[in-house]
């Protein structure tokens, strides 16, 4: 089995292939399920002992069920045994949270299939947060993906399950399915058309989070926007899912909607930002995280409106994550100062925006 950080960082981030469907707006859908096993203790209360034991006990269950691996053998990591830098790496190709990656690290496993498209966190805010990610918007087909990893599982483990309330989780706002589905999306047309905030406070009156790219607590750099279900308790899954395909579906059509406006009657304030933002990244030499993911937000949608004839759209898609402070570091091969990351930054943007 393998369990190399180095492995995985030398394959390209299967979730951001510019090929899926909506890929131009749609970066990425992803849903998550919260599961916890019936007879133990959940683990914001187990002892280190409880937390080791679980972890193996589910193990097993993935080995001997192969549950991740439909398309080759599973990567298995044992957080007590990554380095800070190879946490984060996990973290910023979306495969762990912020929360997983902290101390206490003991008990704690990360489970991924080989292409990174499903992957167990064993040992979260709940035994068990597993997850399916794809490019573009794809919502039926990761509902599909999940619910087999899902079914496989549990005829190796018992959940935790109430007749009446679903299944148990940690958190209260997980009870029920346990899921939380998401899509990604680019929203640079409206962010600038400023229609973006009455777009936020609409999708909340509809029982919908919106969230930044690393998920809750996290801001909306990039005009990257992750939207997802708010409920979890009394509603089933496909219904969740049917109430977010609709609304995506509606963001996606606004979005196109804004940057055709934005082209007819503002054209030329649509192409300075867009200008502003290639000649930042193409002649910079320092290079903050935030600045870089703003202006490759910009030259990601004059790629997308065709105003770049040489650049590619997934070479930009790469940056969005190769510009992370732990894969600038990751590539260095040791721990860099602020500013060694932000003169990092630049030559990377520089040199793949030849």
């Amino acid at each position: 089995m393998n369990n190399s950080v180095d492995e995985l960082f030398s394959l390209p981030v299967s979730f951001l292939d510019s090929s899926g469907p909506a890929g131009e707006i749609a970066l990425s859908t992803r849903i998550r399920l919260a599961r916890n096993l019936a007879g133990h203790t959940f683990p914001n209360a187990a002892s280190p002992e409880e937390k080791c034991d679980i972890c193996e006990e589910i193990s097993a269950a993935v080995n001997s069920g192969k549950v991740l691996d439909f398309d080759g053998e599973h990567r298995e990591f044992d957080l007590t045994q990554l380095s800070e830098i190879d946490r984060k790496v996990l973290l910023e190709r979306r495969l762990a949270s912020s929360e997983f990656i902290a101390a206490p690290l003991e008990g704690k496993k990360l489970l991924v299939c080989p292409m990174e498209r499903c992957s167990i966190m064993v040992n979260e805010e709940d035994q068990i947060r597993m997850q399916s990610i794809r490019p573009g918007f794809q919502l039926a087909e990761v509902y599909s993906e999940i619910n087999v990893i899902d079914d496989t599982l549990s005829e190796k483990l018992e959940y935790a399950f109430d007749s009446q309330l679903g299944f148990l989780t940690s958190c209260p706002t997980n009870a029920g399915t346990g899921m939380r589905a998401s899509v990604m999306l680019h929203l640079p047309g409206l962010v600038l058309s400023g229609q973006i905030l009455p777009t936020i406070q609409g999708i909340n009156k509809l029982h919908l989070a919106v969230r930044g790219i690393f998920g809750e607590g996290t801001d909306n750099r990039g005009n990257l926007f992750q939207i997802s279900n708010q409920y979890t308790l009394g509603e089933s899954e496909s219904k969740t899912i049917e109430s977010l395909d609709t609304v995506i579906r509606q963001l996606i059509l606004h979005e196109k909607q804004a940057r055709k406006n934005l082209l007819l009657r503002d054209r030329f304030t649509l192409l300075d930002h867009i200008g502003r933002a290639y000649g930042i990244l193409r002649h910079s030499y320092k290079l903050s995280s935030a600045e870089a993911l703003q202006s490759l937000s910009f030259v990601r949608m004059g790629v997308d409106m065709g105003f770049f004839a040489s650049i590619d759209i997934a070479a930009v898609n790469e940056l969005f994550i190769a510009t992370g402070s732990a894969h600038l570091q990751k590539s260095a091969g040791r721990q860099l100062s602020d500013s060694e990351r932000d003169i990092a930054r630049a030559e990377l943007c520089r040199n793949k925006l030849k």
